[in-house]
């Protein structure tokens, strides 16, 4: 566990370089004990794949009292439970219109179209983060059969529900935006509506798994 100073009012604490479920573990059961740790001047806490940021009210506290008690409290991180995780159900249509980039991922993986999509409907994926758009999901670990690079250029536009894979990670655009993951299919469900809390549908931990429609 790495702590470092981020900025004036922010700490972030690293736990490995790796994008795995080590790491995501970690991750978690940091992220659920600061949640718990109800400790005054503790404004926000930002998780990521493998390192959670935590911004702090400089009124209230400062970087090394917050430093201390993190480091202080590693063992009781370290056997921090993680609560039991929403699953949730993504239906989907594969490829044709709706999936534009299921021809070039069959081609580079050297697989059917019925391979890549039972592939990728086979793993029960966890939430590691939600950027870089307001309820982006980045999901993980995919199937390293569907390992596909990133597009070369980017589109300027991405449909909304559009499912995408790049590089052992899975996701879903919740709204029109650029991208440049590899779309294989799409789904109606909504991930993000602004007018009601949490915004997002899926948080840190969640499980997922796709279902063709």
């Amino acid at each position: 566990m790495i702590i470092s100073r981020y900025g004036e009012n922010a700490i972030r604490v690293q736990f490995s370089t790796a994008i795995d479920m080590a790491s995501h573990a970690a991750v978690l059961r940091f992220y659920h004990f600061v949640k718990n740790l109800r400790r005054g001047g503790i404004v926000d806490i930002t998780p990521s794949f493998n390192a959670c940021q935590i911004h702090f009210d400089g009124d209230e506290t400062d970087f090394a009292t917050l430093a201390a008690i993190l480091s202080e409290s590693q063992e009781a991180i370290e056997l921090m439970a993680i609560p039991e995780p929403a699953t949730h159900d993504i239906p989907v249509r594969y490829g044709g219109a709706e999936g534009p980039d299921m021809t070039a991922v069959c081609t580079q993986t050297g697989l059917s179209e019925a391979e890549v999509i039972a592939i990728h409907q086979s793993v029960r994926y966890s939430v590691f983060m939600v950027g870089f758009i307001p309820g982006f999901v980045y999901l993980g670990v995919l199937d390293a059969r569907l390992n596909v690079p990133r597009l070369e250029t980017p589109r300027v536009r991405v449909p909304q529900g559009s499912v995408g894979i790049a590089q052992l990670q899975t996701g879903v655009y919740p709204f029109d935006s650029p991208g440049g993951w590899r779309i294989i299919g799409k789904t109606d469900v909504k991930l993000f509506n602004p007018e009601e809390a949490p915004y997002s549908r899926m948080q840190i931990g969640d499980m997922v798994r796709f279902v063709s429609l």
